[in-house]
C-alpha cells in the first residue's frame, strides 16, 4: 500500500525524491493512516484544482484497501 501511494505521488510531482510516506499504527477502529509529504512547490500538483487529484488518490487507495480488507485514510501534509 505504501509503495502504491509513493508511486502515485511521484508520477505527479516535479521532485520525486522529496516524496515521503509515513504510516501510523492502526487506531482503535482499525484504520491505518498514511501521511503523504511532498515538496512545498509540488503541493498544488498533489492537491489539484478544488482537491480533485487528492480525492482521486484517496479513492484509489481505498479501493485497494477494500480488496485487502483494510480500512485506511490518506492525509496530505
Amino acid at each position: 500500500m505504501q509503495e502504491l501511494l509513493v508511486t502515485l505521488a511521484q508520477g505527479l510531482v516535479n521532485e520525486p525524491d522529496a516524496v515521503k510516506v509515513t504510516v501510523d499504527e492502526p487506531n482503535e477502529e482499525g484504520v491505518i493512516v498514511y501521511h503523504l509529504s511532498v515538496a512545498a512547490d509540488d503541493m498544488g500538483r498533489v492537491i489539484g484544482k478544488q482537491g480533485r487529484i487528492a480525492k482521486a488518490i484517496r479513492v484509489v487507495m481505498r479501493a485497494v484497501a477494500n480488496r485487502n480488507d483494510q480500512k485506511i485514510m490518506v492525509e496530505i501534509d
